[in-house]
């Protein structure tokens, strides 16, 4: 067997949990910190609460929230699509003179 392989042994490492409950126990690191431990935990006391980790409740919100929204089919998105492609046609400039005077403006607030 290989020798100094293994982490280093701490009798006395300390747990710190989310809600301020604080003990010791030997692990492999001096220092760790819980979300929810034998105190806090509804399992042990008994009192319904949510354990929500890193905004999982939210994200399932969201997504039940997306799932109810009005799904489009491919000719709708496509007629939307055409659409907003003739709106930016009608958007454009139609003559050589707009598109001076649109350069013209553009370049005076530039300049201010």
């Amino acid at each position: 067997m290989k020798t100094a392989i293994h982490p280093k042994w701490h009798k006395d490492a300390s747990v710190v949990c989310a809600c301020g409950n604080k003990f010791t126990l030997g692990s492999t690191q001096e220092k760790i910190e819980i979300e929810v431990c034998s105190a806090c935990h509804p399992f042990y006391t008994g009192q319904m609460k949510y354990v929500d980790t890193a905004g999982r409740v939210d994200a399932f919100k969201a997504k039940q929230k997306k799932a109810k929204q009005k799904v489009l089919s491919k000719t709708q998105k496509r007629k939307l699509k055409k659409e907003r492609k003739i709106q930016k046609e009608l958007e454009k400039p139609e003559t050589l003179e707009e598109v001076r005077r649109s350069a013209s403006k553009s370049k005076k607030k530039k300049n201010k």
